[in-house]
């Protein structure tokens, strides 16, 4: 079947079409600027690369671009519309009512409204690139893939927080996590490595310029580090992570902020970039810190050190510990700091192979980073969320014609 999976951002589109067939990507690209003066970067499956400046005013518009660019008789990879069988949305939070992959239908994005409130700046993107699939391809099943949805196996007492009750019976606040279809991923591939899924023991470090780590027992998610946003956990690049709940209005008072200004603050401008002062980039940072850079060093411990305790208090959760995974951008690529993490975890059994682990980078094979004598399987395995959404889109497409 081909799947096209959209990923819409509120001035950008990114899209990739699938066979699931053969799980290839036949084309993959990225509409941006959109309401603007436009912009559409399309790679074919050969690598081949073309950039067209295009006006788009809206998501509708990008779209037609998209299917447009995909049936071009020179760069494209189908022949007409009609050949896209279904197209899987990226969502980033479902709230309190999606609770798995869904076909959109009427009453799904009324829900699918009510999410604005949890993800303000990505929920209502998520609408614009829905409709405009929907107005551009009548008929096309719509299907919508949330990052909450492979969290939602969590019990009560690590997704609850411990505020007065009638603040979740009002507001729904919870603990939901994010990055679900990429743990959702990795921690399938450990299990096949593993050879079961029941049984298992698994830490999953998504580890980006967002990041979180996630507890997965019989390869359902026990607990994770983002919580009602993805604001919640370690250290990312602009983002403070955890931190005293006193700190918000002491900040506020102190310097002036408006609740609007605080939040902007914590995701905007702490994280690697507020610590170090140099960037929001860990390859700057590492660079500045290798340099002597006294706040980019304390930056670079920060994250290791806070990943470092959630393996641990995870391994408590579930009771040991049978493999931890590195993926996503810092987790693939910076073995420095898989290096700091994994050091002085020798009390769980874990043990680094450091040539290994120094030379995986930059590349998209899953390597076994643990020592032979490691009693902890330590694995890079490079995320692949856009084949989780095509293969639930297609799973649901696909009982649509029983």
């Amino acid at each position: 079947m081909n799947v096209l999976v959209v990923n819409a951002g509120s001035s950008s589109l990114k899209y990739q079409l699938f066979d699931t067939n053969t799980g290839s990507v036949m084309a993959k690209g990225n509409c941006e600027r959109i309401g603007l003066d436009g912009k559409i970067e399309h790679k074919q499956a050969d690598g081949t690369k073309t950039v067209k400046e295009i006006e788009m005013p809206n998501h509708s518009v990008a779209i037609r671009v998209v299917v447009d660019t995909l049936t071009d008789p020179t760069i494209g990879c189908i022949k007409s519309m009609s050949e896209i069988e279904a197209v899987g949305h990226r969502v980033v939070h479902g709230g309190p009512y999606f609770f798995e992959s869904v076909l959109a239908t009427e009453e799904v994005i009324e829900k699918l409204e009510l999410c604005r409130d949890f993800a303000p700046l990505h929920t209502g993107a998520h609408l614009m690139g829905l409709k405009g699939c929907m107005d551009e391809m009548p008929g096309v099943p719509q299907v919508l893939v949330f990052d909450t949805a492979f969290h939602q196996t969590m019990p009560e007492e690590a997704y609850f927080y411990p505020l007065a009750y009638e603040m979740y019976e009002k507001y729904h606040i919870r603990r939901y996590g994010a990055h679900g279809t990429s743990h959702r991923f990795v921690s399938g591939e450990m299990c096949k490595i593993l050879g079961r899924t029941e049984g298992t023991k698994v830490v999953t470090c998504h580890l980006g310029n967002g990041s979180s780590i996630s507890a997965v027992k019989d390869g359902k998610v026990l607990d994770t580090s983002m919580g009602f946003t993805p604001l919640d956990g370690i250290e990312m690049g602009t983002r403070c992570g955890a931190i005293d709940p006193a700190i918000v209005p002491y900040i506020m008072e102190k310097e002036g902020f408006t609740p609007a200004e605080m939040s902007d603050f914590m995701n905007k401008k702490c994280g690697l970039l507020g610590v170090s002062g140099v960037s929001s980039d860990s390859r700057d940072v590492e660079q500045a810190a290798a340099e002597g850079n006294k706040r980019a060093i304390l930056a670079t411990k920060i994250l290791a050190y806070q990943i470092k305790k959630f393996i641990g208090s995870y391994a408590a959760a579930m009771g040991g510990l049978d493999a931890i995974v590195f993926t996503a951008g810092l987790g693939e690529n910076n073995p420095l700091l898989r290096e700091r993490v994994c050091a002085d975890l020798e009390f769980l059994g874990v043990k680094i192979d450091k040539t290994a682990n120094d030379a995986a980078h930059h590349q998209s094979n899953t390597i076994k980073l643990s020592a032979g004598d490691s009693k902890v399987d330590v694995y890079l395995i490079p995320t692949n969320e856009e084949l989780v959404i095509a293969s639930d889109t297609e799973a649901i497409a696909k009982s649509l014609k029983k």
